[in-house]
């Protein structure tokens, strides 16, 4: 089974008060909101078991957000590679609550980062996406995982597992949920 390059997409939502009180407080722009779920069907048919995303979680925090290191980009790009020319924000710090992993997520003064600070003002909807590499096994829809795909009548995705060797990378905002 090899490794690939696996891309998945959350809304992230972040109120214009949220700004606000943000920048008012200490002129950075810092926002909290959900980064990845698990034991879910997402729209790419992905279920990560809350087993593999803890203990990812866990290593991502404390190495790369503990060292300040936690970066990612502005849309997502083909490698396994955080490119720091593109690098928009840097995750401060992450919890669950429940089977959500929620983190606090510091928007950089960088091109790509001013580019994130302007479109959260104005209101655009973005996606936070975790970007990992992996394998997936496909799994049955009564393996007792709930579904939070988009709904629709569009062919659904086979059901599939992240497996153990899921490395997390990081988390890009994305304008759209990926496919």
């Amino acid at each position: 089974m090899s490794k690939q390059l696996l891309v998945d997409y959350i809304p992230f939502e972040v109120t214009s008060q949220q700004i606000n009180e943000s920048l008012k407080k200490n002129g950075k722009l810092i926002v909290n909101g959900v980064l990845q779920r698990a034991d879910a069907k997402n729209q790419n048919g992905r279920v990560y078991p809350h087993e593999t995303l803890m203990r990812e979680a866990e290593n991502y925090a404390k190495v790369q957000v503990k060292e300040r290191r936690a970066l990612g980009e502005l849309d997502h790009p083909d490698s396994s590679v955080v490119n720091l020319n593109n690098v928009s924000h840097n995750v401060l710090e992450m919890h669950w609550n429940g089977k959500d992993l929620l983190g606090t997520v510091e928007v950089l003064g960088t091109p790509a980062g001013n580019i994130l600070k302007e479109l959260f003002k104005s209101g655009i909807k973005l996606g936070i996406s975790s970007r990992g590499l992996g394998s997936v096994e496909e799994i049955h829809e009564s393996d007792g995982y709930s579904d939070t795909s988009l709904g629709g009548d569009e062919e659904q995705a086979p059901t599939v597992a992240v497996q153990p060797d899921f490395e997390l990378i990081a988390f890009d905002f994305v304008s759209n949920p990926s496919t």
